[in-house]
């Protein structure tokens, strides 16, 4: 079965380049588009597509709203790849502590484009981890922030379980892990289950902002 994607950006003109980059592929469809954030939850309800590719922002419904409501409203919500012209922007990090699985720059290349819509889609590896880092680093607050922390704590990890974080915050796939920890793929599976879980978080990309805020995990 096809990866299937629903499009959202005000600019016709990066709909119309995401749609010849992706419909390239054998395995992406792109199902729908919009120009706002207003139209992503009836659109999603119709189409369900695996992975909405959301501007970050938009006139009337920007792409952190339009995450939060879907993530809020949306039962089985599909993965959400904001889409940005500035890798480094507050916007940005705003999305991905909203619920977003990953960011996107327009200015990406094809093959980038098609790779980060896979994986998100796969949900095993955390997309552009060093950015990810970055951007923690500059809009996290440095392990200051308490209710991060609060939660860190109250999910008391055990060891194996913060060794897994740790290397979900480095971008490691559950194959790199299971390598790494010389363990089954099915163990680090169930490892990254009991960390998501324990953390009150839909994936891994919320588990490893969680680890960054509450300094459990520190960028650099």
């Amino acid at each position: 079965m096809p990866v299937t994607v629903l499009l959202v950006d005000d600019e016709p003109l990066v709909r119309a380049g995401l749609r010849a980059v992706l419909e390239a592929q054998p395995d992406i469809e792109v199902v729908g588009e919009a120009a706002d954030g207003a139209a992503v939850i009836p659109l999603v309800r119709q189409l369900r597509p695996d992975v909405v590719a959301m501007d970050v922002r938009m006139p009337l419904l920007d792409g952190i709203e339009a995450t939060r409501a879907l993530l809020r409203t949306v039962d089985a919500p599909p993965k959400i790849l904001v889409v940005t012209t500035f890798e480094n922007d507050e916007y940005v990090y705003g999305a991905l502590r909203a619920g977003a699985d990953g960011f996107l720059l327009k200015r990406a290349r094809p093959a980038e484009i098609v790779h980060a819509v896979r994986l998100v889609a796969e949900g095993e590896s955390l997309l552009f981890p060093a950015s990810v880092r970055q951007l923690a680093a500059e809009h996290g607050g440095g392990g200051g922030n308490h209710a991060a922390r609060a939660v860190l704590e109250r999910a008391r990890l055990t060891e194996r379980e913060g060794e897994v974080l740790r290397l979900m915050a480095r971008g490691l796939t559950n194959a790199e892990m299971a390598a790494r920890l010389v363990v089954g793929t099915e163990t680090v599976k169930s490892h990254v289950s009991s960390v998501l879980a324990k953390l009150g978080v839909r994936d891994r990309t919320q588990a490893v902002i969680a680890a960054y805020e509450s300094g459990f995990v520190t960028p650099g």
